[in-house]
């Protein structure tokens, strides 16, 4: 029973219709009776002042403290509203009442959360299931050196002479692995790697490597999972003998709630763990290229996605983003400055990718991929700004525009769908 509960799917219409309906019936029941016009009266103005209490909340975390650091869609506005004004109706059905219409009552308000909760999950597309909005998917945790047991990353063979084996699982696997912080130090959680077919024989081609970050608050499984990576690098490694990328999530931020920023900081040194901690273990433990991988992220995770590639271009040689701000941001640009450098102004701008191209130009061999969701202004004018600052770089630049999408997980999923085909097809796995 427990499991048919946790794998019930929440995005869909029926759930939150069967949900939304189940809510309204109980807020009917502890509003309608006697006498009639009174209480019909009050409840409506008690869900009118609940939801004007629920729309100045949103604006105060959404706009006025920038919680998240970005705007949230009118969707998500109506839906915060709609709760404050059902639960506002349940509370106030429970004065001077029987106890039957009590109890409705009080099972009235969960019901409006989980509707509120779902409309709002649908609208930025994350999560599909009850065990996945519980965080409650488990991923088989491992040891680095047995993640491709058997394999010796220093002599894996060339893609070009591939051959899949008798028996090459016909799917990829999704480990969680505990990457060390030797030099950085960063308080970062288990990471997760994704490892396509071929990756998962006895003796695997040396493959390219997609370094993968969630947006903040984010952590490690989202982009594989609600990003749909490992379902896109199943389906591009069935067409070609078992290859795809190697993606490695790494965790950039420490805790959800936190953000570093990807530079090194009194916050952390969340950049020397990306670029430095994570790089070696990666190719001490798996057998990959030695170079010219990709980073790829959304939100905060592609602003570091920006600034590594840009910082780092014989590491990650491309770099795919969704929905990318302009650089570092944790809050004010004054805030930013103080938080992440010290106070310094000049370390502020010098980090700012569209100077850290202009200082390392000409990228002669890099590829920028800027995906943004068509109903995203903010960040569609982000993209612009640093797409024109690559091109001036030299580096080869492509544009997705997601139809209809926002700052949500279908951008993702649609960017990504695009993105990593062509970058696979260009490290020459399209065997």
């Amino acid at each position: 029973m427990l499991e048919w509960v946790l794998t019930r799917r929440i995005d869909d219409d029926r759930f939150i219709v069967i949900v939304c309906l189940a809510a309204l019936a109980a807020l009917v029941i502890v509003t309608v009776r006697r006498p009639f016009a009174r209480r019909l009266s009050m409840g409506l103005a008690v869900g009118a002042g609940s939801a004007l209490v629920g729309l100045i909340v949103v604006w105060l975390v959404s706009d006025v403290f920038d919680v998240f650091g970005i705007g949230l869609s009118a969707t998500t506005w109506a839906w915060c509203a709609g709760a404050f004004a059902g639960v506002g109706v349940a509370v106030a059905g429970m004065w001077r009442t029987r106890w039957w219409r009590l109890v409705v009552a009080a099972a009235g308000i969960p019901m409006v959360l989980v509707a509120a909760a779902a409309g709002i999950n649908q609208d930025y597309g994350a999560f599909s299931t009850v065990q996945d909005a519980l965080g409650l998917t488990h991923y088989r945790t491992v040891a680095g050196n047995a993640l491709q047991a058997g394999a010796d990353p220093h002599t894996a063979a060339d893609v070009s002479n591939w051959m899949p084996p008798a028996g090459m699982p016909q799917r990829g696997i999704v480990e969680q692995v505990h990457i060390p912080a030797t030099v950085s130090h960063f308080p970062a959680r288990p990471a997760i790697v994704y490892l396509p077919p071929a990756a998962r024989t006895a003796h695997p081609p040396a493959l390219p490597v997609v370094m993968a970050m969630a947006g903040q608050p984010g952590s490690p499984p989202e982009m594989t999972g609600m990003g749909g990576m490992a379902a896109d690098l199943d389906a591009y490694a069935a067409k070609h003998k078992g290859l795809a990328p190697i993606v490695v999530s790494p965790d950039q931020l420490g805790q959800p709630e936190n953000n570093p920023m990807c530079v090194d900081s009194k916050l952390g040194n969340s950049a020397t763990y990306l670029t430095v901690d994570v790089p070696r273990w990666v190719r001490a433990h798996l057998a990959v290229t030695s170079g010219d991988w990709a980073v790829a992220g959304f939100s905060q995770g592609a602003t570091c996605a920006v600034q590594f590639a840009s910082e780092h271009p014989d590491l990650f040689g491309t770099f795919i983003t969704v929905a990318t701000e302009e650089g570092p941001k944790s809050g004010s640009i004054a805030s930013t400055v103080a938080k992440g450098f010290g106070g310094s102004r000049s370390a502020y701008e010098e980090a700012l990718p569209v100077n850290i191209m202009a200082k390392n130009a000409p990228y002669r061999h890099s590829t920028a991929i800027f995906g943004v969701g068509q109903n995203d202004p903010h960040f569609r004018a982000y993209a612009r700004v640093l797409a024109a600052a690559a091109t001036r770089a030299g580096m080869r630049v492509q544009t997705i525009v997601s139809p209809g999408t926002a700052h949500d997980w279908y951008t993702v999923r649609y960017v990504l769908a695009h993105a990593l085909p062509e970058v696979s097809d260009a490290w020459g796995l399209d065997r």
